[in-house]
């Protein structure tokens, strides 16, 4: 596995374990000790998905950009008859 597909599979799992826990936080049988422990995971697990997806941004190649037409003044003739 290299290292996009390393990261691409990071952030997926990131997002999965995201998902869970908000769907435990609703948990009505949960204490409010467990409910700050999971909040607390869930900040710390927002961090490293920023942080993973920052790195897949900076990974990312630039659109190729058509270059630049370079504008010339045209020469000017004066025609007499």
């Amino acid at each position: 596995m290299n290292q996009p597909e390393a990261l691409d599979s990071d952030i997926r799992a990131l997002q999965q374990w995201l998902r869970a826990a908000w769907q435990q936080l609703g948990d009505p049988a949960l204490t409010i000790f467990a409910r700050r422990e999971l909040r607390n995971q869930m900040k710390q697990c927002s961090a490293d998905l920023r942080d993973c997806l920052q790195r897949a941004a900076e990974q990312q190649p630039e659109p190729a950009r058509p270059p630049i037409p370079h504008y010339s003044r045209p020469e000017l003739r004066i025609l007499s008859w």
